[in-house]
């Protein structure tokens, strides 16, 4: 029998959330899922939105046109179901961080000592010294992404923003700002099944899936987790950065290398032939 159509509109997320709720036999009998990236702009075609049953999707507002939401709800037919899933994000662990753009995982406090005119050096010095406690009000900021994150949440019926307060300080639950890890993204599958009446995913299933991000793991400054007691993310942890494992040192070193040389894809640079003396510090 052919299997209902489910579509999933989301960011980076969608695609380890469609493979948790693919541990659930019944949902995966059930449904075909096709997965469609918001934060690029793909169109999901007529005929898809036209056949669909279930509809997940992270809440965009009006200011998306055609990919808003409600616009795109309103193209289901009447038999479908629209449900909101989790969109997570947290900025506690970097609290420098910035989407601004022109480069990856930017900082813009390291960002402020390479643009005074500091040398690489004295800029890769003067950050990894630092005290972000004397700059910056740390406690205020943490709290502030999760009443963000509690407002986004309101969106959803699947609730998480207490999973982050209680284990976010215990282990590292975000690879990146939006890239949350397997505890997250488990708990989300669960709920989403829980709001379809379906049986929970199956445990080994799941357990086999591993971390929904694995291949990069964006360093926290030490003076950051000293303050919070973080003791998974001290200045001697190798983080996993494309292949290759990095200490905090070594991540701010090819932080200034590439934008001092004109760098605007990071992303490809920490993936490509970085210079022998950046890959480690």
């Amino acid at each position: 029998m052919a299997r209902e159509l489910c579509l999933i509109h989301a960011n980076c997320q969608g695609e380890p959330l469609q493979a948790r709720l693919d541990c659930c036999p019944a949902f995966r009998e059930r449904y075909e899922c096709r997965l469609y990236t918001n934060y690029v702009r793909e169109p999901i075609p007529e005929a898809d939105l036209t056949r669909c049953s279930l509809f997940l999707y992270q809440y965009l507002g009006p200011t998306w046109g055609e990919l808003a939401s409600e616009t795109l709800i309103g193209k289901l037919p009447d038999h479908a179901r629209a449900l909101c899933v989790p969109n997570m994000f947290f900025k506690g662990y970097w609290p420098t961080w910035s989407g601004r753009a022109g480069f990856d995982y930017r900082c813009e406090l390291l960002d402020g000592y390479i643009d005074a005119g500091l040398t690489a050096d004295e800029a890769t010095l003067l950050y990894l010294r630092a005290n972000l406690v004397t700059k910056l009000d740390l406690a205020a900021l943490r709290e502030g992404s999760l009443r963000r994150e509690r407002e986004r949440e309101a969106l959803t019926p699947v609730k998480y923003t207490s999973l982050i307060e209680e284990f976010h300080g215990r282990e590292q639950l975000f690879n990146t700002v939006n890239h949350p890890g397997a505890r997250l993204m488990d708990h989300a599958a669960r709920g989403v099944l829980r709001e379809l009446g379906l049986p929970r995913p199956d445990a080994d299933a799941l357990a086999a899936l591993g971390d929904p991000f694995p291949e990069f793991e964006q360093p926290i400054h030490p003076s950051v987790a000293t303050f919070f007691g973080w003791d998974f993310a001290g200045p001697g942890r190798r983080y996993k950065v494309y292949g290759r494992r990095m200490t905090f040192a070594a991540w701010t070193a090819n932080y200034v290398y590439a934008r001092r040389h004109g760098v605007t894809d990071f992303i490809g640079f920490l993936q490509g032939d970085i210079p022998a003396q950046l890959h480690e510090i």
